[in-house]
């Protein structure tokens, strides 16, 4: 029986009551699939850090890598002055464990809304591959003169060969594992950032040598922006760097359904990897059982695939599919007609069918 170290951060605000109803999902496809799950809880987050004044404490990243993935809830506390959680944690995490990939599937369940008029499931259904740990999320740059008139702030893009191609390489090994348009697309800026798309797209194209199957195309962020919302179903995979992969992604989200159902890894396939729900902690529903679990249920079926029990998570995606279609009102919380542990156990009731 195959047995899986899983180490928990359920954060802030709802964040514990989303992840609660994602582990109990991910017992109820255990037990049914034959493998077993080891879930050990830390309470890194905005608490902790009002507490002891600490965000990630020593050892932290050490005692992490003896875990297959990190099951993470929410960051953010409305008591810590935003950035202080999200570098100290997420972005510590995800350079330290080096993450490289941020992998978020962009995918409309059938019964749920999506804001793009004449547009249903079989229109939205891509991913987008996008680099981690290069850009401008490495913090290379700097302030002088500050409060002056004469203040100059600089933030600098770093993008190394092996950062991009290795990138580049998982994006179309994904797309051949997908297995379904077989079409990757760049999304950069080359016309305006010409040094480090310049790279991107050498590297895109001398890479592409190695894939004659999957066919290759380029686009603007500008552009993917616009066709995300007028003609989504031209995309299969997207692959892009940093920083215009966090935009387009909440894009996605929004096309998708919303926060409520958007879920991403942040991968090193070689590594430790971490699995998380999109939407932020919502304080104000903070105990409340109103929240939407569903993304962080998402988070953990792709924390299986990742783990390699493809049949579990494929359970608990058709078991989500089955709720969103039949039984939830709405994705919002307080709208679904349901409690959040009610939500989850819906799942696990149409998992166990």
């Amino acid at each position: 029986m195959n047995t899986y170290k899983i180490a928990v951060i359920p954060g802030d605000g709802t964040g514990p009551e989303v992840i609660t109803e994602g582990v109990k999902v991910l017992k109820a496809a255990s037990n049914r699939f034959g493998f077993e799950l080891g879930f050990t809880w830390y309470d890194y987050g905005g608490k902790r850090y009002l507490r002891t004044g600490e965000v990630l404490p020593e050892g932290a990243v050490e005692d992490l890598k003896q875990y297959k993935a990190i099951y993470l809830g929410a960051i953010g506390h409305p008591d810590v002055k935003p950035g202080i959680l999200e570098k100290g944690i997420l972005l510590a995490l995800r350079f330290a464990l080096d993450q490289y990939i941020n992998l978020r599937p962009i995918i409309l369940y059938p019964g749920v809304d999506t804001p793009l008029k004449h547009k249903g499931p079989e229109d939205i259904d891509f991913v987008v591959v996008r680099e981690n740990t290069e850009g401008l999320y490495v913090g290379a740059g700097g302030v002088l003169k500050k409060d002056t008139p004469d203040e100059v702030a600089v933030q600098e893009s770093i993008n190394t060969r092996k950062g991009v191609e290795r990138c580049i390489r998982f994006a179309f090994e994904y797309c051949k594992r997908r297995n379904q348009k077989k079409k990757l697309t760049l999304c950069g800026k080359t016309n305006v950032l010409t040094y480090a798309f310049d790279l991107w797209e050498r590297t895109f194209y001398d890479v592409a040598g190695g894939y004659p199957d999957i066919a290759t195309d380029y686009a603007h962020v500008d552009a993917t922006c616009m066709w995300m919302v007028k003609n989504p179903e031209w995309f299969d995979v997207i692959v892009t760097d940093n920083m215009f992969g966090d935009i387009i992604t909440d894009l996605g989200a929004m096309i998708q359904g919303g926060m409520g159902i958007a879920a991403g890894g942040n991968l090193n396939p070689e590594g430790v990897s971490m699995f998380e729900p999109i939407g932020g902690s919502a304080p104000k529903y903070t105990g409340k059982n109103v929240i939407n679990p569903l993304a962080a249920i998402c988070a953990g079926q792709m924390m299986l695939d990742y783990l390699g029990e493809i049949e579990a998570a494929k359970a608990i995606e058709d078991a989500v599919k089955k709720v969103v279609s039949q039984d939830l009102k709405s994705l919002s919380a307080g709208r679904m007609g349901y409690s959040t542990t009610e939500v989850g156990d819906l799942v696990i009731e149409e998992l166990r069918n």
